[in-house]
């Protein structure tokens, strides 16, 4: 089974979001006045198990350096404010994958999923309230983003369950979790004890911020697409 280990290492977490969005590089305007339009901060993660590598662009700029894998992730990067199109093409062909708008209000954070399968792929766009996490914690969330699994629950292997019923494209809020600790983890059928995806060993450290998803297709018995369990780092403080 293949486990995603993306990391997103967000500067917010180190400066501080007023601090970044002060820092971000200015447009200088037509009356030689430069100025920092409004903006948000937006993370990409390519969920969605059967698509071939793409390209990412927002209205009519692209993004990634390099094609988007099954299970990469783009950094938050600054995006500007409002109604923004959204652009998926498949890297080798430049075929449009899917086009799709999303909304971005400023000094906010945010995650964007392209999820499901090739034949019915969509976005998910989640907002990112991300706090730093009590002396000695971690924080984490939990999203399904299987397109084929049932509802499920995050739970320590053999022990107390985390996060309960979640169905495709469900998620948690951020809670606080021991840091510094390791920790065996497993994706439950909801309400049962039956196992359908396992991640052991995964340290949580304190003071950094985690998505754990449940990515690929409950009905794949290939190692590239099956299920499993993924840890993105959505932010860390010092």
């Amino acid at each position: 089974m293949k486990n995603y280990k993306n990391t997103s290492k967000a500067l917010l977490a180190i400066i501080g979001f007023a601090g970044l969005f002060l820092l971000s590089s200015c447009l200088k305007h037509d009356d030689n006045q430069y100025y920092s339009p409004p903006a948000a901060l937006l993370t990409f993660v390519q969920a969605s198990p059967d698509e071939p590598p793409l390209d990412f662009s927002l209205d009519n700029n692209r993004i990634n350096n390099w094609p988007i894998n099954y299970g990469d992730n783009i950094d938050y990067f600054r995006a500007f404010t409002g109604k923004r199109n959204t652009n998926f093409y498949n890297h080798g062909t430049g075929n449009v994958i899917l086009s799709d708008t999303i909304h971005l209000t400023q000094d906010n954070t945010y995650s964007l999923f392209l999820v499901n399968t090739t034949a019915h792929p969509q976005i998910m766009l989640l907002t990112d309230t991300i706090n730093r996490p009590p002396a000695g914690s971690a924080g984490i969330r939990f999203i399904n983003l299987s397109p084929d699994a049932p509802a499920v629950d995050l739970a320590i292997t053999g022990g107390a369950v985390l996060v309960p019923n979640k169905g495709f494209k469900g998620y948690s809020s951020f809670a606080n979790i021991g840091g510094n600790a390791s920790y065996n983890l497993e994706v439950r059928q909801a309400g049962t004890t039956t196992v359908l995806a396992t991640l052991p060993n995964v340290t949580l450290n304190s003071s950094f911020v985690y998505t754990i998803w449940l990515h690929g297709l409950a009905a794949s018995t290939n190692n590239t697409d099956q299920l499993g369990i993924g840890v993105l780092t959505n932010a860390f403080f010092y």
